[in-house]
């Protein structure tokens, strides 16, 4: 995870741990009128206009976090935060990432969008930089990686949208995770919230295996 995607994840959560503090009735209510965990998150995320992850934080608060030291705790690293990062969640509402999903590559469903992504970049969907190759041949090679585990591609998806690719490659005990967004959906933030849910995905198929962001998500 970068630098920036750390410092945003860790503002969503404060931001909604103070926001959460200021309406405590309403969060306490909401909680208690829920169903079960997820229906408490999802109430809270809906009542406080936070993200999921933020409202997964509020159910996860200990007492002492009530507490006025623990506040002006919060407002101080909230407020470095915000000098630290200038976008807002709602200048990139997917930057939360609970719109977006992945799924596995397809040969046949994604050569289009794998052939927009070769023909704006120019270079081979291996990661080495080399000069692209037929798109059809580059897509059997990287089925290929994937099936021999020596790499995963993943679409990025919101609801029937294909957003982007993420490319994880197996390089010298690394995995070399690349992110690529289209152009009509970049600056909203799909390309945080596609490295943040790709995480899991690289860990399952590659145990302990570093994972090295090459190039910034778009």
């Amino acid at each position: 995870m970068t630098d920036l995607d750390q410092a945003a994840t860790r503002r969503d959560i404060t931001d909604a741990l103070l926001t959460a503090m200021e309406r405590r009735h309403e969060v306490l209510d909401a909680i208690v009128d829920a169903e079960d965990r997820d229906a408490a998150a999802t109430a809270i995320a809906d009542l406080l206009g936070k993200s999921k992850l933020g409202a997964e934080a509020v159910l996860n608060m200990s007492f002492y976090q009530l507490t006025k030291t623990e506040r002006r705790h919060n407002q101080a690293e909230l407020d470095n935060l915000n000098e630290e990062i200038t976008f807002t969640l709602a200048e990139r509402p997917a930057s939360s990432g609970d719109s977006l999903d992945l799924r596995p590559f397809s040969a046949d469903d994604d050569a289009d969008l794998f052939a927009e992504r070769t023909a704006e970049q120019g270079v081979a969907g291996d990661g080495s930089g080399a000069p692209a190759g037929d798109v059809a041949d580059e897509i059997t090679k990287g089925v290929d990686r994937v099936d021999a585990e020596d790499a995963v591609w993943l679409v990025a998806v919101e609801g029937d949208q294909k957003v982007g690719i993420v490319f994880g490659e197996l390089n010298d005990g690394e995995v070399d995770v690349r992110i690529w967004i289209r152009p009509e959906s970049r600056k909203r933030g799909y390309g945080t919230a596609a490295l943040r849910k790709s995480r899991s995905e690289m860990a399952a198929l590659f145990p302990g295996v570093p994972m090295v962001v090459r190039a910034p998500s778009a």
